[in-house]
């Protein structure tokens, strides 16, 4: 649903660079041959419409390499990225864009470009098992398109991408802080919790990277901190199961914030960290 969803975004403006040309030739699609701009950008596009990644983007490269001074050879760049994303050559898909955007960097469509670029990084995040430098590259690509152009079409599905793609890392970050909880290395464990505290609050994972800090804490014997990591906890997500174990953890006592006032959340954990 995800990629079929953002194909729809994509294709948009494919059909919007189909408008206004000449109606759709039957002509072959011979790379070799010299043809007129409409022959050749009509062809590439009732190839993206079968969904012949490849032979549209011959087609894209032969407006470019056979038309280079016209407005299509433009469209044609921009176009080449596209249908490298659709065939999964991300990695070409990602390349096509960032020239696109050296190139022309003050298109009315290069907000696209960067679009492209972001979700090709974004479809090769992995599983948090595995090495996150594509979903960090993601996280800045997305953050590029959300950034230069907050008021774009692309923006607004780029800011959710956003969400899950923090979501992600910090799932990252758990993983790692729970191996080394296990392990007994408890200081190598606080300073991954407390990275998905600082980094990534808006995410899923605080509650627990809270109560397992709290944890980590008393195993250390630093009881008080783990008390106000609980009251931190309690504060903010009080219906947590999380917070039910670190209620009993710390001693039994329910722990509660003394200071109720609005950013108390970040000035607490700038307090214990």
């Amino acid at each position: 649903m995800l990629r079929l969803r953002t194909g729809r975004v994509l294709a948009a403006l494919a059909l919007v660079c189909g408008l206004g040309l000449a109606g759709c030739s039957d002509v072959s699609t011979d790379a070799y041959k010299d043809q007129p701009v409409e022959v050749l950008y009509n062809d590439a596009v009732d190839q993206m419409a079968d969904q012949r990644w490849a032979a549209a983007g011959k087609l894209f490269d032969e407006v470019e390499r056979q038309h280079p001074y016209s407005v299509w050879a433009t469209k044609a760049q921009l176009m080449q990225a596209y249908v490298q994303y659709q065939a999964g050559k991300y990695d070409d898909a990602i390349t096509a864009a960032d020239r696109f955007i050296q190139l022309h960097p003050g298109h009315r469509d290069v907000a696209y470009a960067y679009y492209i670029k972001a979700i090709s990084y974004y479809e090769q995040i992995v599983d948090v098992q595995r090495d996150q430098h594509d979903t960090e590259l993601a996280l800045k690509a997305l953050d590029d398109v959300v950034t230069r152009f907050p008021d774009s079409r692309y923006a607004r599905d780029a800011r959710l991408k956003l969400d899950l793609t923090r979501d992600h890392l910090a799932g990252k970050e758990m993983e790692i802080g729970r191996y080394y909880e296990r392990q007994g290395q408890y200081v190598a464990a606080i300073n991954r919790f407390r990275k998905v505290i600082g980094d990534y609050q808006t995410t899923s994972h605080v509650p627990e990277a809270l109560a397992r800090l709290a944890e980590c804490y008393t195993a250390v014997g630093l009881n008080e901190e783990a008390k106000q990591t609980a009251a931190v906890l309690g504060y903010n997500y009080p219906d947590s199961e999380w917070y039910q174990d670190t209620y009993d953890l710390v001693g039994g006592r329910r722990v509660v914030a003394e200071d109720s006032k609005p950013g108390w959340f970040s000035r607490t954990f700038s307090s214990i960290f």
